[in-house]
Parts: C-alpha cells; structure tokens; sequence
C-alpha cells in the first residue's frame, strides 16, 4: 500500500500563528489546487471555484475580514483581540484561498448538499497535498463575516455562488507543535449487516 494513510493520518490544522510567514512556492500552490480539481463529483459539476490572494492582495482581504467582523459582530460578541489576530495573519500567512462553490444549470438534478460536499472534498485534497509536503499547512475558516454581503461583493461572487471559507496556506514555523492526531475506534461507528 502507497503512503496514503500516513498522509491522511498526518493531516492537521495548521493555524496561522504557527506559521513563519515565508512564502509557499507557486509550484506548491498550483499542484495543490491541481489536487483540489480531482474532488469527486456528481454530473462532473465540478462546482468548487478558488480565489487565491498573495501579497498585497492578501493584505487587503484580511483588512476586508477586519472590516466585516466589525460590521456583523454583534457588540456582546465582539473582541478587539480577534482584529489583532486578524492584522497578525499579514504577516504569518503565505496565501489566503477563498473556498468558493458555484451552483449550474446542471445543478438542477444534484443536491446543494452535494455540491457543498463535493468542495469540501476539493479543500479536503489541498489539505492532503500540503500535509504530504511536511512543511507547508494550511486551515480552513468558516467565520461568520466570511459569509456575508461586503465579502460576497469583494469576492465578485455572481449570483449562483457562495463563500465557504477561507483557507490560510503557509509554511510552518520551527517553533510550531503540531497536536497528535487521536480518533476515537472506528469499529465503535460502524455495523455490518448482512
């Protein structure tokens, strides 16, 4: 058997903050969303679609995401640390891929819940050809203020598509403690019938 479950075993959320800044190779970020492209899918909807920030480009959607947790945080929620963490992101973070997801004509006949799983199953795979690499890592966001209106429109999302996310890519500093992975046994979760 091919290294596949060591792969998948060894995949983990790696947090902004415990990534160094340095630039993750293009060669890296292409091959990783070549990966994403092979996602199952039902009628080959093939509905994920990526917006990849770098840069000043990053910079700018993260000052974005600042101004959109103002604006739909509700006072009692609110924390000032949470646009700290925010600004930080600038300078810990290689790239930012918006986890986009597009309903078509063909959609008709499939299930949005499909169409959600089958993007999720596309980050799934970028998640996998980072964690294979051993350096690079990313994380997944599902914040609130990612999923609202001002993003949408800086996103340029047409009408047929949603946000999911945003996916924080970067090379993971020395410093960082990865947690063990730990699943509970899988023979607890499933039954046989015959």
């Amino acid at each position: 058997m091919s290294n596949l479950p060591a792969i998948i075993k060894s995949r983990r959320a790696v947090y902004p903050m415990q990534m160094n800044g340095e630039s993750v190779p293009t060669s890296v970020i292409h091959e990783m969303l070549e990966l994403a492209n092979w996602a199952p899918t039902h009628r080959n909807t093939e509905p994920w679609r990526f917006k990849v920030y770098e840069q000043n480009a990053k910079d700018s959607l993260l000052d974005l995401c600042k101004e959109c947790y103002v604006k739909t945080t509700p006072a009692e929620k609110f924390k000032s640390v949470k646009l700290d963490k925010i600004e930080k992101r600038k300078n810990q973070v290689s790239h930012i891929v918006a986890i986009c997801m597009r309903r078509n004509e063909e959609s008709a006949v499939v299930p949005e819940w499909e169409e959600v799983a089958a993007t999720a199953m596309a980050a799934q795979n970028m998640w996998l050809a980072l964690s294979e690499s051993g350096k690079y890592g990313g994380y997944w966001s599902s914040s609130a203020y990612a999923m609202g209106d001002g993003f949408r429109n800086f996103l340029k999302l047409s009408d047929d598509e949603r946000c999911l996310g945003l996916f924080y890519v970067g090379t993971i500093a020395d410093t960082a403690v990865l947690t063990n992975g730990r699943r509970g046994d899988w023979r607890e979760k499933v039954s046989f019938e015959k």
